[in-house]
């Protein structure tokens, strides 16, 4: 799972607007005019969406706006900061209404369906769904991030950097103080993780940080730290005590989903075509999986894979290794030019996640400072879990489950993908196309990548790992139907853990893991099917319509583009 699409862009927004002549150019030729205009309307947009929320900003490498340091802000919840955020929605949305689109190339039209759709998912998001109102966790993984991404990339020296960690810290105590104002009610899971990956901050600020401390900073660390721990310990006990007290649904419900689904998705398919499709093929992978273990039963083949494991001691070291063999087989049959960049490490993924990344996943490099680190997260078996639970775990993520996993988050799935958005020309749409990249592009690429490497011979002659291939799919299904099923037509958790368990095979651990993930998102499960489909119907067309078809220029092609829709990706290259 990507980080950059999990962290949507249609949370709220805060800070102050740019204006909209902040980065006119002076004009040549009424081409280039229309052309710089265009580029100042789209740097607005993204250049004022960072200013509007400057955990992002940090993360996406964009550390002054106007000269205002945004590395030493939190993104503002309160009225003013709501307002801020949909007087950018409503300016850009009508400056894009009053654009001569028969003017506009290819390039320029497929930034404009990526803008109006990211517009509309934070107009849903502000309006109706109104996640600050309703779920904690926004508020929690705000303060992780915002934390976290300053200490870990090094775009300034250590001193510089705590600086701003200390200067954020200072102000979390105003951070809760806004939670705990606008939060009316919440789901009872929501509740819960927040508490719990509010742990995972309290030990980040109190362990993580404190220990990177330069001595120099220490003593106004230490101060800042004591009065934010306060402030987070104080918040778990409103959160339990007070919040608890107004339980509401997790569910979307029907009418917002199918709203959330057509922005996010932007396949053009309705939640019930792809819950149709995604329920045919769940049956078609189960028969292709018993065709694959004859004369085994499936069960008794996946026993056989899941018993060739690493040990909770040497799991990290098992995705390291992964990762070199990945990397090797990509570069011995040409799939694709690699990333120059050496930026890719391996490390555990933050407490103040795991809630969400219960298994792992990847953060990108800063679109901005695409030099600095790329990170694949793999959550480690924590050391208090029960034998049973932490053997589960591991049977799940046995040599060929580590093996996929690796492909899709890192080698060539999304650390991959993300480095060629990283390239993208000019600053303006790289960032468009990176923070708010479509996630079936990105995650269908991440499952393609699954099916490429195994088609090519990856691990040909490791038993079972072409079977462990379509019990990921059987995955990716199942993430499609849950999602919809869960949000929209009231399945039950025993009907869940049935489908993961019974019908794709999954062991209880992952599967308990993966309902958890359901109940904390929504939208996003889906991802998976909607853009593994689409990346093979693209290359289908994109065959079609090139002779001498070469899939190594296919690969580049498609991700040099950046994550737009893949209709829209469709357009472009075909």
């Amino acid at each position: 799972m990507n980080k950059k699409f999990f962290r949507s862009f249609s949370g709220v927004l805060a800070g102050v607007l740019l204006s909209s002549s902040s980065w006119a150019a002076a004009p040549v030729t009424k081409a280039a005019s229309n052309d710089a205009q265009f580029e100042t309307l789209v740097d607005d947009f993204v250049f004022g969406t960072l200013a509007l929320s400057p955990t992002t900003a940090t993360a996406s490498g964009y550390h002054l706006h106007h000269g205002v340091s945004l590395d030493d802000a939190w993104d503002d919840f309160t009225a003013a900061g709501i307002a801020a955020s949909q007087g950018l929605l409503h300016d850009i949305d009508a400056r894009i209404g009053r654009l001569d689109t028969a003017s506009l190339n290819a390039e320029q039209k497929a930034d404009v369906d990526i803008m109006r759709g990211a517009l509309g998912a934070s107009k849903l998001e502000l309006d109706e769904i109104q996640s600050y109102r309703h779920n904690p966790t926004t508020y929690v993984e705000i303060i992780g991030n915002g934390l976290y991404s300053p200490y870990v990339l090094q775009y300034a020296s250590a001193p510089e950097r705590y600086r701003h960690i200390i200067n954020r810290l200072q102000k979390i105590p105003e951070v809760i103080r806004q939670a705990e104002a606008n939060l009316m009610d919440a789901p009872e899971i929501w509740n819960r993780v927040a508490r719990e990956e509010n742990d995972g901050n309290v030990a980040l600020i109190d362990t993580t940080l404190r220990s990177g401390c330069p001595t120099e900073a220490r003593m106004r660390y230490d101060q800042a730290a004591a009065a934010a721990i306060a402030s987070l310990q104080g918040f778990n006990r409103w959160l339990e005590d007070h919040l608890a007290e107004h339980v509401s649904d997790w569910r979307l419900g029907k009418d917002l989903y199918a709203k959330k689904f057509r922005l996010s998705l932007a396949t053009g398919k309705t939640p019930e075509a792809l819950l149709a499709e995604a329920e045919a093929d769940l049956v078609k992978t189960q028969a292709e999986m018993g065709r694959l273990a004859a004369p085994k039963s499936v069960e008794q083949a996946l026993a056989d894979v899941a018993r060739q494991h690493a040990t909770a001691a040497t799991y990290m070291a098992s995705a390291k290794q992964s990762l070199a063999a990945a990397t090797a087989f990509v570069k011995s049959k040409d799939l694709l030019t690699l990333p120059p960049n050496a930026n890719l490490d391996v490390i555990d993924t933050p407490e103040f996640m795991r809630g969400v990344y219960g298994v792992g996943g990847f953060n990108s490099a800063p679109a901005l400072e695409p030099k600095l680190g790329a990170f694949y997260w793999v959550t480690p078996i924590p050391a208090n879990w029960p034998q049973a639970r932490i053997d589960s775990k591991l049977r799940e993520y046995n040599d060929s489950g580590m093996q996929h996993l690796t492909v899709h988050e890192a080698m060539p799935g999304h650390y991959v993908q993300a480095e060629y958005v990283n390239e993208l020309q000019p600053r303006s749409r790289r960032l468009l196309r990176n923070i708010v990249g479509n996630g079936p592009y990105i995650e269908g690429w991440a499952v393609y990548a699954q099916q490429l490497m195994a088609d090519q011979g990856y691990l040909s002659d490791t038993p079972g790992y072409r079977l462990t291939l379509q019990k990921q799919l059987l995955r990716v299904l199942a993430n499609t139907i849950l999602d919809i099923r869960l949000q929209t037509m009231k399945m039950t958790d025993r009907q869940a853990l049935d489908l993961m368990t019974l019908s794709a095979y999954q062991e209880t651990e992952e599967a308990t893991a993966k309902l958890q993930r359901a109940k904390l998102s929504s939208c996003q499960l889906p991802t998976y099917y909607a853009g593994y489909k689409g990346w093979l119907q693209l290359r289908e067309h994109y065959q079609a319509a090139h002779a001498g078809f070469n899939l190594k220029t296919f690969h580049e092609s498609a991700l040099k583009e950046g994550a737009v829709p893949l209709p829209v990706l469709d357009r472009l290259l075909n």
